[in-house]
């Protein structure tokens, strides 16, 4: 066939035409590839513009960079006097520092932008709390650093004046805040709400979803474990599940005194009883947001929440008429929001005759929504930082 061909054709065939053609063609591939390459780590190198530290002393800090940043954290011992991670997102550097050992002038410097995660939820709190500021605030009158932002775990009334004066806004050197609650001075311009996000102090786990999580039938409609305060909404909550016979149908563990560390025990035990449950019941504590909403979320549990404001200076209602749980209400949260205990047994019938399909979609619907939930928030935090530390091109 092939000097037929060459006799058909009548002209000069080159039998490795073809192959050199494509040959050609890959090659061109390849180069353009690589170049391609080189032009990314290039703009990477440029991309990454930013060098942030973050100074993880609160627990919050491991929520940030375990569960919303997905970070690392070498060594894996949770007790480690000194632990630490880094990571490259948006056009940042991000590394995090965080353990007994990171003092204040006892670690270096490693970038010129901070962010300070703290703990002000009591007044000894707050003072150790202000040692760190004063601490960046030298960092920043002596040049070492230009900008610093501040992850709050805020006081669960929301008294946290005492964060105000340190704000650039009011005269101090405070760029961003990032504060958790609903308090009455997030403007979304420099302060902005953060999720409380799971007990970290209690080790909570970061929980991946498995199939089992998803499609196995759960055996309790609904559990509460948890301390029941005196004269609380907790005390109806126990009453109406005794009376209508629903506490048979639900995990319920009382206890009249909070106990600040778990046991081993005790945290299986919840951990299981969220990962048992197609509901979680959240009755408002001192605040409406609690741990045990993003630890429901992570076991596909769907909170239902009792949606009151607690008393304090949390949620100005001129300004919020979403409060409780702007955040996560303006997030779109798929949670069962109430406003008193006594409309419980009618939902607790509905789900009673919810087909197991339906209950695999709606914690399908759970899942999706907390893990957006959280690659937004990492996506918002990013921005901000870059928005706000990296100079603008209006020259």
């Amino acid at each position: 066939g092939f000097t037929d061909h060459v006799a058909l054709g009548n002209e000069e065939w080159n039998p490795w035409d073809a192959d050199e053609k494509n040959e050609l063609a890959a090659s061109q591939q390849r180069y353009e590839a690589n170049l391609k390459m080189i032009k990314y780590a290039r703009s990477h190198l440029e991309q990454t513009s930013l060098r942030v530290q973050i100074w993880g002393k609160a627990a919050i800090g491991l929520y940030l960079w375990q569960h919303i940043f997905g970070g690392h954290l070498e060594p894996a011992d949770v007790i480690a006097q000194w632990r630490e991670g880094s990571q490259n997102a948006g056009k940042t550097y991000f590394s995090f520092l965080t353990g007994p050992s990171v003092v204040p002038g006892h670690f270096s410097v490693e970038a010129e932008h901070v962010v300070l995660v703290l703990n002000g939820r009591e007044p000894a709190k707050v003072a150790y709390a202000t040692q760190w500021l004063h601490y960046a605030q030298t960092l920043m009158e002596t040049r070492k650093i230009q900008h610093v932002a501040v992850v709050l775990l805020g006081s669960e009334q929301c008294n946290n004046a005492w964060i105000q004066p340190y704000l650039k806004r009011n005269g101090g050197f405070v760029n961003l805040l990032f504060v958790t609650y609903d308090c009455a001075f997030i403007n979304e311009e420099d302060i902005f709400q953060w999720p409380l996000g799971v007990a970290t102090y209690r080790n909570f786990p970061v929980v991946e979803p498995s199939w089992s999580m998803l499609h196995d039938p759960r055996s309790y409609l609904c559990n509460f474990l948890g301390t029941v305060y005196k004269n609380s909404s907790r005390e109806t909550l126990i009453k109406i599940l005794k009376q209508d016979g629903l506490n048979k149908l639900c995990w319920i563990a009382a206890r009249e005194q909070w106990q600040p560390q778990e046991t081993n025990e005790s945290f299986n035990n919840y951990q299981d009883a969220l990962l048992q449950s197609d509901l979680t019941l959240c009755p408002v504590g001192i605040n409406t947001e609690c741990y045990r909403i993003y630890e429901a979320c992570s076991y596909g549990s769907l909170p239902v929440i009792e949606d009151v404001m607690t008393p304090g200076d949390c949620g100005n209602s001129s300004v919020y008429h979403s409060a409780p749980l702007q955040l996560l209400k303006t997030m779109g949260a798929p949670f069962i929001f109430i406003k008193n205990w006594k409309e419980l047994p009618a939902i607790l019938e509905k789900e009673k005759k919810m087909s197991l399909q339906e209950k695999i979609q709606r914690r399908k619907k759970l899942l999706e929504w907390y893990r957006n939930f959280k690659a937004q928030m990492r996506q918002k935090f990013i921005n901000t930082l870059e928005n706000s530390f990296l100079p603008s091109d209006k020259g």
